[in-house]
């Protein structure tokens, strides 16, 4: 447990080249201790970018009224899940905006117990594995969620502040309910995914340094965060014309936040976001350098991905699966590591917990 004194020095780093670069050491060495060299993938399916919600900073927020509207058939998603396993993925990220009426959360048990029952081979006798992204959802569908067979579910704080978060967040959206719906995934037996935005308007190094110890506290299974990239639709697209030197600050501060948390939660799935690769090309790589461990390429169909841009300049957007795999995995290799295509990668630090739950059961 790092204090945030610590926490607000290795942050500090982000300003100092020399120093960033002993922080990335030491967090690559820390990555490959606990969690050893593996890269998990996660093949992403963006099926819906219909959403319910009305956050500041997002360019599928409700209010928006240029993105083209569009859900997926299940037909499509169960394909395209399928394919992503004969190419060689063993986990995938559903994703899509947030609804929470029983039409949608049907047809979203539907899709993972096809997937599931499709997906299942000599290979991946429990077929691929599934993290699901579909935001805050009362506790009885969580549960439906995971009975159907999901067993990660990622649900982004965005900020561990209660005042930031009222800044970025309409009224009817609380920071209360947020870490409620955590609880509950936990509560339930999903592995947690959380994670916040860095460089936001207002936010400040301890906001940030507070983040990671947020991670510590609730003891956090997986981890996904990334650079605040604006929207020119939205509210909150005060930088849409921000200056060069403000996103190399930025990205440096993000690689910097990827190092914290792998130093202070060393057994915990971190993932290499794409907006890393908007401001930077080769961002995602050079995340995997600071202490990530997951990344999740496109598997959404190119004709809608332009739908699903919760940020301006969103990159891969002609990103082709098979080809980003054979890409990827060179890119990999050239850092040292390699990709692990024989595993779900679930965390370490879920597993962990879970023996040590077990033991104590028959204690």
């Amino acid at each position: 447990m790092l204090s945030l004194k610590e926490i607000k020095t290795i942050l500090r780093s982000a300003d100092n080249p020399e120093l960033l670069n002993e922080i990335q050491s030491r967090a690559e060495a820390i990555t490959i201790q606990n969690v050893g060299p593996a890269i998990y993938l996660r093949a992403l399916i963006e099926f819906s970018n219909i959403c319910g919600c009305n956050c500041y900073y997002c360019g599928i927020r409700k209010s928006n009224p240029f993105p083209q509207r569009y859900l997926m058939k299940s037909k499509e998603i169960i394909h395209l899940a399928v394919s992503a396993a004969k190419q060689g993925f063993t986990s995938l990220v559903l994703q899509s905006g947030e609804r929470k009426d029983p039409a949608f959360i049907k047809l979203t048990e539907q899709i993972i117990r096809e997937i599931k029952k499709e997906t299942q081979t000599k290979y991946l006798p429990k077929g691929l594995g599934i993290t699901l992204s579909v935001g805050e959802q009362t506790q009885e569908t969580y549960q439906r969620f995971f009975e159907a067979g999901a067993h990660r579910y990622l649900l982004r704080i965005e900020t561990s502040s209660p005042k930031l978060f009222t800044l970025i967040h309409p009224p009817e959206q609380t920071y209360t309910s947020r870490l409620r719906a955590l609880k509950n995934l936990k509560a339930i037996g999903y592995q947690v995914g959380t994670g916040v935005m860095i460089g936001l308007p207002s936010q400040t190094l301890e906001d940030l340094a507070a983040d990671i110890q947020f991670f510590q506290d609730i003891d956090i299974d997986m981890i996904g965060m990334g650079p605040y990239l604006p929207h020119p639709d939205t509210p909150m697209n005060c930088w849409s014309n921000e200056t060069r030197a403000r996103q190399e600050s930025i990205y440096h501060l993000s690689l910097a936040m990827i190092a914290a948390a792998r130093l202070c939660c060393p057994k915990t799935n971190i993932a290499s976001t794409t907006a890393l690769q908007t401001i930077a090309p080769g961002g995602r790589i050079q995340g995997l350098r600071f202490g990530a461990n997951v990344l999740m390429p496109q598997t959404t169909p190119s004709s809608i991905r332009a739908n699903y841009l919760l940020y301006e300049g969103k990159p891969c957007s002609d990103e082709n699966s098979e080809q980003s795999l054979h890409e990827l995995e060179k890119q990999v290799l050239s850092i040292g590591r390699k990709l692990s295509l024989d595993k779900w990668g679930d965390s370490l630090r879920f597993q962990e917990r879970k023996l040590a739950h077990q033991s104590i059961l028959k204690n």
